[in-house]
C-alpha cells in the first residue's frame, strides 16, 4: 500500500465533555429536539484516534466508525461506494430512478440536507437523532474550509472531518476511508482503478497533437444553454482526455447550473462535439431544431447525452461518477485512442464501486443516446 496515510494516534476511550456541552446548547436553542440531544455524545465509551483531516485540523473520531453522516452530495456518493452501511442518513433522498443502485438499506434513511454552503439545508433535529458517530465532508478544497468545518463541529457537537477529492487527490482518499472504515482492500481497490484511469486518459492525451484537439460543449438544463466553462471543476473530464473546452473566455461558475449563455454566442464557439445532460436538450437537438441544426457537431452527429444514474457521468456533483466520465468521453471524442468496449466498461464499473451486476442490455441502455455516431 501506498503511504497516504494520514497522521493517526491512538487515544484511551474518552467521554468528549465538549461535545455534550455544544449539543446541550444547540438543544436549547431547536425545537422538537428535547432531551435526546443533549444525552447524545458521539464518543461515549468508545476507542478514538486523533485524525488529521486535509485540512489540517485534528479531531478526536471513534477508532472503528459505525455510523457516519454525509455533509453533501459529494461526500454521500463516495461513502456509498465504499461504506454504504454506516451511513445513518442522507444529503438527498435517492429518486425512484437512482434506488436501484443503492442498497434497499439507503432508501428509507432520514434526509438531513446540505451542511453549508449557498444551499445550506441541515435538518438539525433529523442529524441528531440519527446520532452520528462522525460528519464527514468530502470534496474539493476550498477558501476558509476549515472554517466551514469547525462551526459545523461546534454547532453539532459531532466530529467533522474533511477528505479531499481532487481527481489527483482521490486515490489517497479511498485508501484513507479504507483505513477509516476497516475496509483496507476495497479502499485499495477503488483506489487502483482511479489511478488506472487517469493515468490511461494522460498517457492518450499526450499523445494528441494540438492542432487536433476536438472542442468539446457540454451544456446542461432543459435548453442545453446552461454550461461548464474552460476551467470549471465540472468539466475537467474533458481537459483529462486531450480535447478542449468550447467555451472560452466566460465566467466559470462551478455550481451545477453553469455559467448561462445564448445560443448566438454558441454559434462563435461552434464546437466539434456537443454533449448535454439528460433534462430534455437531447431530444431538442435530435429532433432537428433549426435553433441547433447548423452547428457543426449536430451536422456531423456528433452530439451526445451524458448518462445519468444514479448520477450524471461528467460531473452533477463532480465526484467519483467522473471516472466513468472520462472513459465515456475518451471513446467518444477518440475512438481511435480509447479503444475498448464501453459497454464493458461501464459494467465494470457498476459492479466495482455500486455493487450493481449489469447485464449487457442493461448498459446498452444507459449508452443509447451517447454512442456510435462518431465510429
Amino acid at each position: 500500500m501506498q503511504n497516504n496515510k494520514r497522521n493517526i494516534k491512538m487515544k484511551r476511550p474518552a467521554f468528549a465533555a465538549t461535545a455534550i456541552l455544544a449539543v446541550i446548547l444547540l438543544a436549547v436553542s431547536l425545537c422538537g429536539c428535547g432531551d435526546s440531544a443533549a444525552d447524545y455524545d458521539p464518543l461515549e465509551g468508545v476507542e478514538t484516534i486523533t485524525f488529521t483531516d486535509d485540512c489540517g485540523r485534528e479531531v478526536e473520531i471513534p477508532k472503528t466508525i459505525t455510523k457516519a453522516a454525509p455533509s453533501g452530495a459529494v461526500s454521500q456518493m463516495v461513502l456509498m461506494t465504499i461504506a454504504p452501511e454506516t451511513l445513518v442518513g442522507l444529503s438527498a433522498t435517492p429518486s425512484v430512478e437512482q434506488r436501484d443502485f443503492f442498497p434497499k438499506e439507503m432508501w428509507t434513511l432520514p434526509t438531513f440536507g446540505q451542511f453549508y454552503g449557498s444551499k445550506a439545508n441541515l435538518n438539525m433535529e433529523a442529524l441528531i437523532a440519527a446520532q452520528p458517530q462522525v460528519i464527514i465532508d468530502i470534496g474539493d478544497k476550498k477558501d476558509n474550509h476549515d472554517a466551514d468545518m469547525d462551526k459545523i463541529q461546534r454547532q453539532t457537537g459531532i466530529p467533522t472531518i474533511f477528505i479531499e477529492t481532487s481527481l489527483d487527490k482521490m486515490p489517497g482518499a479511498y485508501r484513507t476511508l479504507g483505513e477509516l472504515f476497516g475496509k483496507q482492500e476495497k479502499g485499495e481497490a477503488l483506489a487502483s482503478y482511479i489511478e488506472n484511469t487517469v493515468s490511461f486518459a494522460k498517457e492518450q492525451a499526450a499523445k494528441i497533437p494540438e492542432k487536433e484537439q476536438k472542442t468539446v460543449y457540454y451544456g446542461t438544463g432543459t435548453a442545453g444553454l446552461d454550461c461548464n466553462a474552460d476551467g470549471s471543476i465540472q468539466a475537467d473530464v474533458i481537459d483529462i482526455i486531450g480535447a478542449k473546452n468550447a467555451v472560452v473566455g466566460e465566467e466559470v461558475s462551478d455550481k451545477g447550473g453553469g455559467t448561462l449563455i445564448n445560443m448566438e454566442k454558441l454559434y462563435t464557439f461552434d464546437p466539434d462535439v456537443i454533449i448535454v445532460t439528460n433534462e430534455g436538450a437531447y431530444d431538442v437537438i435530435d429532433g432537428g431544431d433549426s435553433q441547433w441544426g447548423e452547428l457543426s457537431a449536430v451536422k456531423s452527429g456528433a452530439y451526445y447525452e451524458i448518462p445519468g444514474t444514479p448520477y450524471c457521468w461528467m460531473s452533477g456533483p463532480p465526484s467519483v461518477n467522473r471516472i466513468l466520465g472520462i472513459w465515456w468521453l475518451g471513446k467518444l471524442v477518440y475512438p481511435e485512442n480509447y479503444d475498448y468496449d464501453m459497454v464493458d466498461k461501464t459494467i465494470e464499473y457498476y459492479q466495482l464501486f455500486f455493487g450493481c451486476e449489469l447485464s449487457r442490455e442493461e448498459a446498452e441502455e444507459m449508452l443509447e443516446n451517447s454512442t456510435g455516431k462518431m465510429e
